[in-house]
């Protein structure tokens, strides 16, 4: 199974720039071994359960909770069965159509 989440969380209550928080939860994910991708809007990880992925979900909040009062985030996912390395095949599917597109 192949389990794709996209999300973003961030604390809403420590100014403009929240590079200093989001880089510990990037540093979860790499630290992980899952696949990932970070966006500017968000990263897109890869999982073979849902359990795996909302566990990163959690482990992203742990690390934020000590240190904010409030905290945004939104999640997406696109699970299917009988599938995986889905985060590079998807890209390689439309490249085959067009050529080369910015990762």
């Amino acid at each position: 199974m192949s389990v794709l989440l996209e999300f973003a969380m961030f604390p809403t209550d420590k100014g403009d720039s929240v590079s200093k928080y989001v880089s510990q939860i990037i540093a979860m994910i790499k630290d992980s071994g899952v696949s990932y991708q970070l966006t500017p809007m968000g990263t897109i990880i890869e999982t073979e359960t849902m359990a795996e992925a909302l566990n990163i979900l959690e482990h992203s909040y742990k690390i934020l909770e000590p240190q904010s009062g409030r905290i945004y985030s939104s999640a997406k996912f696109d699970i299917q069965k009988n599938k995986s390395n889905r985060l590079i095949s998807k890209v390689k599917s439309i490249e085959e159509k067009i050529g080369k597109v910015n990762t």
